[in-house]
């Protein structure tokens, strides 16, 4: 369940401008485009429902270009990355970013009902790293605080991880890599996320 909140919690960032992207601070990216997805998902029926197709695209659209996934994936890896070819990591890298769009079509639907409150961002003048925290509410329920860590690139502000109620997504990814590489490696670890990967078949 807390692997599908960091995903809902990526609906938040959707495609703008590279000036704006260049141009917006991490905070107020996040609460135009926070404003801007949830109108999306109010208004389409099928969106808000979990239609797969409907969420693919919109991550392809609007959420995946706001991710540096290679930052993320080095950051999962740990200490290890450095000694894996620039083969493996740009195939582990490929196969990060597969398993994290996979998991993020059934995480849609969480948005329903739900508004996010941002709050003000501490930065120094020309800082390359920044942390913003909002929390997502819903009726009767207790807030869930959201952080993203994000830095800048040349192409603007992108998250490199996500923390939800404490839990950091790339420090969860890094406990289950670092089991399969020191059984089976670089290679185990491109091999077992090939396989979490592979599409479901339905019988019948």
């Amino acid at each position: 369940m807390i692997r599908l909140r960091f995903f809902a919690s990526l609906l938040a960032f959707a495609a703008l401008s590279a000036f704006a992207q260049n141009n917006l601070s991490p905070e107020q990216l996040v609460r135009k485009i926070t404003d801007d997805v949830m109108a999306a998902v109010k208004q389409d029926k099928n969106l808000a429902a979990g239609d797969r197709d409907k969420a693919l695209a919109l991550a392809e659209q609007k959420v995946l270009p706001h991710i540096d996934f290679r930052e993320a994936a080095r950051l999962a890896v740990g200490r290890s990355w450095n000694s894996a070819t620039p083969a493996q990591q740009e195939r582990i890298t490929k196969e990060f970013r597969a398993m994290l769009v996979r998991i993020y079509s059934n995480a849609i639907d969480a948005y329903r009902g739900q508004t996010m409150r941002v709050f003000p961002v501490r930065m120094e003048p020309g800082a390359t790293e920044a942390t913003v925290r909002n929390q997502y509410l819903s009726p009767g329920r207790p807030p869930v605080p959201v952080e993203y860590a994000m830095h800048r690139t040349p192409e603007g502000w992108k998250i490199y991880d996500i923390t939800v109620e404490n839990v950091s997504l790339v420090l969860t990814y890094r406990a289950e890599f670092d089991q399969v590489m020191r059984q089976s490696g670089f290679d185990g670890l491109i091999k077992r996320m090939t396989e979490k990967n592979q599409p479901v078949v339905r019988a019948g």
